[in-house]
């Protein structure tokens, strides 16, 4: 029989040879054997004071070992979904929970860990491992480690249905996002679609073998429908459909409706922060992040709302005189934003995304990334070409410094069916010592750009750039680490509520000159960004900026009110909340029929639940960050090599807070943030 592949020990996953019928074997062996030699660490302890070789190191390896298994199982789950792949996946999610529980809440290995702390081994150990050893211990009592047995059960049993939840949340928005497409035999009904939005559509119907154009609800299709089509009706009905996907309204209501998935997860959240002595979801929550309490979160958020409401409302009464008067449109729908807001940017500031697209093919931006990142921390990029993919999309590339490699990554740029929507950043490799040897970090970085289509480069709108940007941003957090031990190695170990920073800061390069002489090629002649162009660019930066800041908090408002104000609400009180939220700091039309929350996948799928605030309290750090660069150059080598040294390297082996005084030499200010937005003062 042959050799499972995610039980070989490999420097890279390999990707094209994991089937579905690999994945649950894999995880259960590595289980069961995982569970027999913590056992036996266990007892060792007991016999003899335990040391950091002894129990911490041993501890990673096994951790580490199932990781490099389910990690590319996780990737594949999401970029090359199959029935098969997540059945398996499934499978495994309530064992891995259990296996989680189960350590959590070990006695034996709890005790372990306070023995190295309280023993005579605590005197010769650094501050980085005295930190990983205080964060095992603080994490061990939010696994419930202190509570009864009957506490203890139920703790287990929440956190496995959480887990196949997040995933049933994920799957069903997936399969109705797929589910819908809408087929045209001409374009007549998409006068107003750009070129390259056309053959996107023109390619989208070829693959499944038809004539004409396909719109669907991935973004790269549904975004330019909505953005550029003349045809209202069109706009309205393709709207519809994206705002009820996995919901009880809409074309395909009640066939993926996620509303009973929210209520069990919600009423589970705040049973699962009640066992281990927190009021709320919420005040659970900020037990590893930066902010202090949800008053203070929810008072930073009202602050921002306060100032940033007078001017969205004006923002959107300019946007409707200029609707009226100019497109004849009497009344808005919230169909009509996309389109009149382009039209009314174009009118201002004479720049659409498709006088900029030419100036951004693919290739030149990938190529422009890494020259940024080399000129700004002096690191070089290799591709190997030989490396396991799981799909032809895909490349792979390694960090070389000083001609040796410090990390890789996985870029994965394109939409396709089976993938899931979105960007990300994900962990393939952590960066530790592994017996004497150092295991370089290896990161996934996925996105969903438009494809391109036949021997043509894919040109992408400059907020396809900022997004690749924005993720390579998390990458670096990952890979220019220099910790070793890896629970405080990249992102692990760092406040949720500070992750955003390094992805945040990243953005900046895409709006200056410095970083848009690496970045932008037009993509016949290879011209520069002409200066008309960049200054247009420039002045349309904060274009209607008020109202994507009052959009963002709505979100935030939202997600953290749901987890501290209600407990066990049924789909009518979360639309209530909402409705609310909405009333209070929302400027644009509003229809009934919409269920954003049922696809809101960062907070009932991903890990921003009571946390998608972070966005804007990180933004607030980014901001000030990219200010010392203002102040000193955007590519001043010793600014950079700061941000390197003082942000990323570090991990989380400091407090967050503590990391940007060491850069910025003070605590952070709000007002960088609010001159980028273009926010007036109040």
């Amino acid at each position: 029989m042959p050799r499972n592949p995610l039980l070989d020990s490999h420097d890279l996953p390999p990707l094209a040879d994991i089937r579905p019928e690999h994945v649950v074997p894999a995880v259960e062996e590595l289980l069961a054997e995982n569970r027999t030699a913590i056992e036996r660490l266990v007892s060792q302890a007991g016999q003899q004071s335990p040391t950091w070789d002894t129990l911490a190191v041993p501890l990673e390896a096994l951790n580490d070992r199932l990781a490099r298994a389910w990690s590319p199982v996780s990737h594949l789950n999401g970029t090359m979904n199959n029935p098969e792949l997540r059945e398996a996946y499934q499978a495994c999610l309530a064992k891995l929970s259990e296996y989680s529980t189960w350590m959590g809440q070990h006695e034996g290995l709890f005790r372990a860990w306070q023995a190295l702390k309280e023993g005579p081994a605590w005197a010769t150990l650094d501050e980085n491992q005295k930190r990983t050893i205080d964060h095992t211990l603080r994490d061990f009592r939010l696994a419930g480690v202190d509570l009864p047995e009957e506490s203890k059960r139920r703790y287990g049993e929440i956190k496995a249905r959480l887990s196949e939840l997040g995933n049933t949340f994920s799957n069903q928005l997936l399969d109705a996002t797929q589910a819908w497409q809408l087929d045209l035999v001409d374009d007549r009904r998409l006068a107003g679609l750009p070129e390259s939005a056309l053959a996107s559509l023109q390619a989208n119907a070829e693959a499944k073998g038809l004539e004409g154009y396909r719109i669907t609800l991935d973004f790269p299709s549904f975004f330019p429908v909505m953005t550029y089509a003349n045809d209202r009706e069109l706009r309205r009905e393709v709207y519809t459909a994206f705002v009820t996907r996995a919901s009880d309204q809409g074309p395909q209501a009640r066939e993926f409706d996620n509303a009973p998935i929210m209520e069990e997860i919600l009423a589970l959240r705040h049973e699962l922060a009640g066992l281990l002595g927190f009021a709320t979801y919420a005040d659970y929550s900020l037990a590893t992040k930066m902010a202090d309490s949800p008053r203070q979160v929810l008072d930073f958020l009202e602050d921002l709302a306060t100032r940033a409401l007078p001017q969205a409302r004006e923002e959107f009464a300019e946007l409707e005189a200029y609707a009226r008067e100019e497109l004849g449109m009497i009344e808005l729908a919230p169909w009509d934003i996309g389109y009149a807001s382009e039209k009314l940017r174009e009118a201002r500031h004479s720049i659409s995304d498709e006088q900029l697209r030419p100036y951004f093919p693919a290739p030149r931006v990938v190529d422009g990334l890494f020259r940024v990142v080399e000129r700004l921390y002096g690191v070089t990029f290799e591709e190997d070409t030989q490396a396991p993919r799981y799909h032809p999309d895909v490349r792979y590339f390694r960090i070389m410094e000083a001609g040796s490699p410090i990390a890789g990554f996985y870029l994965d740029l394109y939409a396709r069916e089976g993938k899931r929507g979105g960007a990300w950043m994900d962990e393939c490799r952590v960066r530790r010592l592994e017996e004497g040897e150092l295991q370089l970090p290896v990161a996934y970085l996925t996105c969903n750009f438009t494809r391109p289509v036949g021997e043509a480069p894919a040109l992408l709108t400059h907020d396809e750039v900022t997004t690749l940007f924005h993720e390579f941003g998390h990458g670096l957090h990952h890979m220019l680490t220099r910790q070793t031990i890896a629970d405080i190695s990249g992102i692990n170990g760092v406040a949720w509520d500070a992750v955003e920073l390094p992805s945040q800061f990243m953005e900046n390069f895409c709006w200056e000159r410095e970083g848009l002489d690496l970045i932008a090629g037009h993509v016949d002649s290879g011209q520069s960004l002409p200066d008309t162009l960049l200054e247009r660019l420039q002045s349309a930066r904060n274009f209607q900026s008020a109202m994507d800041m009052v959009r963002q908090l709505e979100f935030s408002l939202f997600d953290f009110r749901l987890h501290h104000e209600l407990s066990a609400p049924t789909a009518g009180e979360i639309q209530v909340l909402l409705d609310e939220v909405r009333r209070g700091i929302s400027v644009v039309p509003r229809v009934r029929f919409n269920r954003f929350q049922n696809g809101f996948g960062h907070v009932f799928a991903g890990g921003y639940a009571a946390g998608y605030y972070s966005y804007k309290w990180a933004e607030v750090l980014s901001a000030d960050a990219w200010s010392a660069f203002e102040e000193a150059g955007v590519f001043d080598p010793e600014t950079g090599r700061r941000f390197r040294t003082e942000i990323l390297e570090p991990g989380g082996s400091r407090d967050a807070a503590e990391l940007f005084r060491a850069f910025r030499g003070r605590d952070p200010s709000v007002e960088p943030l609010l001159r980028h937005s273009g926010i007036r003062a109040a």
